[in-house]
């Protein structure tokens, strides 16, 4: 069943018409919606389209999860999430839940989140007739003395009507009579007071006794009313009813005053004498039994004290009637009311209650973000239940007043989960009476981790030194990151940036495990092949948008000893073979030959050294130790030998040495006439051949010379702000291998000449500079000169 109601939405507006439209976005936070419906609906009852009415769709009532927060915690009313249909769920009697009040309201609050938001709702419960009006007793007995004169009033007790408004109590009816009428008179307080007047003289032994019907009604349509029956006795005699000095008392008491207090002291008195003269006093029928729990009334003396607990909260005003009555055989009254005006103190404490929270709380979360909803009210009035509310200082949160007594908690900075992940938030609400009274609550705000670090190295840069031929699948370093993110945000993997190394992919050369950074040699590295090259290594965290950070090895080759000298391949044979012929007139001195050998490796590996297999033997000829020349020692025309065969061993000095032994046959003659011819003509073009080559090879340094120039200032400009750190990385690592490593990326380019002309040949070696590579890949290799008289620097 549906009933109409109605609704409207009022909002907090700004006086100044000009700032109409502004103040209109500004407030509305304020906004609220207000229905009407009347009492007693039953069950299932439409009370309002909430969802339209609040601008929400009808997916999202129940997806932000809509809510109704009622004051009371009672569930008076009910939301349909299929439709958005406010609806009664229990039926609501107004004369309960607001007794004595003009207007009820019932209080609502609407509650969704994502975000949170609050919406306040009035349901204003409409009265109807429902109730009769109601005397305390059904029958009043009213003692009149014959003396009494025309107009002459009589209080009577009223009628109650739970109703209110038109429905309450309207007029009265006495029943036609000749002596009485009915009179209602209201005070200042627009408080009613239903009188008998007398209209006519009395005379006991004509009428005795009245039987007189009140009547009261009440202003619903239909119209309901209530009787009771007035038994108006006439008295002789006493003619003189007791008199107050105010027909009003007003006096104001403290609320939680003392048992004891005296409120207020009446005074009455009475015109006759003796006992029709003297007054006692006593509560009205009229008043409740709670006024008479909360005061007690002297019956001599007048004097209303406290006897019970006063609170300002429950009721600020009490009015009580008096009535006074002498002692005579038919005792007079006289009739007073006492208002008590009830003075608030500050006697209660705010009471904070957090209806909302959002935790944990992400770092990444804006400024103005909620994290809670907390309900601060005080009962008390005035300044007293005016509220200020603080906060723990120096927190990135602050409070901010959304509606009415509600407050939301709001991120008002930056938050970092790695510098703080927790923040402990004490809430405090103090009123302004005096003494301020207080309460604090504490809430423990987690701060949720978002991937906002990427994972670092100690280093940019680091230097790895790898043995030649080594094992494949051997551990050769380990790399290590941090991430200062937790959980999946700082899982972190590893890898290798893809590169080619003389197009070669990297990852032919290493890989590594991608958990524990762990760095392999996939291949057995040959020094003589690639000496140095880089890498880079990724760590990557888990995080929902992955962030990274690189890490640049520079790995060297370290040479070792594994390559044997071997012979010039021009003048030896494919056996190390060579045969020189030598005129026995040669004096002691002359070079015969030079014996050349070159060694693949680099260094101290590849410096040689010449000398007979056998030292001992006999023989016209000797070997230069390091030049490798070959001279006559003795006269050779002593020598009966026609032939000589010299085994010449060649040695390096690596550890351990390794060595080549090359077979020289020399062959003596006593004529060389021809054999000068021929061998001048091949010395002459072998000699054009020579410096024709001269000439090449200096051009070629030249150029060599330059690109390495080129290639050492890019690389101090690329790496100056590393230069320190390969400096201190050198005297710690390689401190040890200095002499090693004085020749280690030497190389050795000799070009030799045959004939017998004195001629030495230039070894030139290159500076202690590391092999590079360059853009593409490719090694680059240092230059050399050679020319006559080498010598070799020890």
């Amino acid at each position: 069943m549906e009933i109409s109601s109605l609704n409207w939405i009022s909002c907090t507006m700004n006086p100044f018409r000009g700032a109409f439209l502004l103040q209109m976005v500004l407030d509305l936070v304020f906004c609220q919606i207000h229905y009407m419906i009347p009492e007693e609906s039953k069950h299932g009852t439409f009370v309002g389209r909430i969802a339209q009415d609040l601008g929400l769709q009808i997916w999202e009532i129940k997806s932000r999860m809509l809510r109704i927060v009622s004051r009371d915690e009672k569930d008076y009313f009910q939301v349909n999430l299929q439709n958005g249909i406010l609806f009664i769920n229990n039926i609501i009697d107004r004369e309960e839940i607001c007794k004595r009040i003009s207007v009820c309201v019932i209080h609502l609050e609407m509650i969704v989140d994502k975000p949170v938001q609050i919406y306040h709702i009035d349901i204003e419960i409409e009265d109807i007739n429902d109730n009769y009006p109601m005397f305390s007793s059904k029958q009043y007995n009213i003692a009149i003395a014959e003396s009494r004169v025309v107009g002459t009033r009589f209080p009577l007790e009223g009628a109650t009507d739970d109703d209110i408004g038109s429905n309450s109590v309207k007029n009265y009816e006495l029943s036609p009579n000749e002596y009485f009428s009915l009179e209602v008179q209201k005070d200042k307080h627009q408080s009613e007071s239903l009188e008998v007047v007398l209209k006519k003289p009395l005379d006991r032994e004509k009428e005795p006794l009245f039987n007189l019907t009140l009547t009261a009604f009440d202003g619903g349509k239909p119209k309901l009313s209530g009787t009771t029956q007035l038994i108006i006795t006439i008295q002789d005699v006493n003619d003189n009813t007791p008199s107050f000095s105010q027909s009003v008392y007003e006096t104001y008491l403290v609320e939680n005053a003392l048992n004891g207090a005296v409120v207020v002291k009446l005074n009455a008195t009475d015109g006759d004498l003796g006992e029709n003269g003297e007054v006692v006093y006593e509560f009205s029928n009229q008043v409740s039994p709670l006024v008479r729990s909360l005061f007690d009334l002297d019956r001599i003396s007048g004097e209303i004290k406290v006897t019970g607990e006063v609170d300002y909260e429950q009721n600020s005003l009490y009015e009580i009637r008096i009535d006074a009555f002498d002692r005579g055989q038919y005792p007079m009254a006289g009739h007073c009311k006492v208002l008590v005006n009830i003075i608030d103190v500050n006697d209660n404490p705010p009471e904070m209650t957090v209806t909302s929270l959002s935790l944990p709380v992400p770092e990444d979360s804006i400024v103005g973000t909620t994290v809670a909803i907390i309900r601060i009210q005080d009962k008390d009035s005035g300044s007293n239940g005016k509220v200020e509310c603080q906060i723990t200082k120096n927190v990135p949160f602050k409070l901010k007043l959304s509606l009415r007594e509600y407050y939301s908690l709001v991120v008002d900075g930056p938050l970092d989960r790695e510098a703080i992940d927790m923040y402990r938030i004490e809430i405090t609400a103090k009123d302004e009476g005096t003494p301020d009274l207080s309460t604090s609550q504490t809430l423990l705000v987690e701060i949720s981790d978002v991937n906002d670090n990427a994972p670092t190295f100690d280093q940019h840069l680091d230097t790895i030194f790898i043995m030649e031929n080594n094992p494949p699948g051997s551990h050769v370093f380990t790399v290590a990151a941090t991430d200062d993110d937790k959980d999946q945000n700082s899982f972190i993997t590893y890898s290798i940036i893809e590169k080619a190394i003389n197009g070669i992919p990297v990852n032919s050369y290493l890989s590594i495990n991608p958990e524990n950074g762990k760095l392999f040699a996939l291949i057995s590295f040959d020094q003589e092949q690639v000496s140095y090259f880089q890498c880079s290594v990724r760590a990557t965290d888990a995080g929902f948008t992955p962030l990274s950070g690189n890490l640049t090895l520079s790995i060297f080759i370290i040479d070792i000893n594994d390559n044997a000298p071997s012979p010039y391949t021009s003048f030896f044979n494919i056996d190390s073979v060579a045969v020189e012929i030598v005129d026995r007139s040669a004096k002691i001195g002359t070079k015969v030959t030079k014996v050349r050998a070159v060694d693949a490796d680099s260094g101290y590996n590849a410096w040689l050294s010449y000398c007979f297999k056998d030292p001992t033997e006999k023989i016209p000829f000797g070997v230069g130790h390091h030049s490798g020349d070959i001279t006559v020692n003795r006269p050779l025309h002593e020598s009966s030998n026609d032939e000589y065969k010299l085994l010449i061993v060649v040695k390096d000095h690596g550890e351990p040495a390794m060595s080549t032994t090359m077979t020289m046959t020399i062959v003596l003659t006593e004529s060389l006439k021809e054999i000068t011819v021929e061998k001048t003509q091949k010395e002459n073009k072998y000699e054009d051949f020579t410096n024709a080559n001269i000439y090449l090879l200096m051009a070629i340094c030249l150029i060599s010379g330059i690109f390495l120039i080129t290639i050492i200032v890019y690389t101090v400009i690329r790496w100056q702000q590393c230069t320190q750190e390969i400096d201190d990385l050198r005297q710690k690592n390689m401190g040890s291998l200095a002499r090693s490593w004085t020749y280690s990326m030497q190389r050795q380019y000799k070009f030799y000449m045959n004939g017998t002309s004195p001629k030495n040949d230039h070894i030139l070696f290159t500076p202690n500079l590391l092999q590079t590579i360059d853009t593409e890949g490719n090694p680059n290799q240092p230059g050399f000169m050679t020319g006559p008289s080498a010598k070799v620097p020890l």
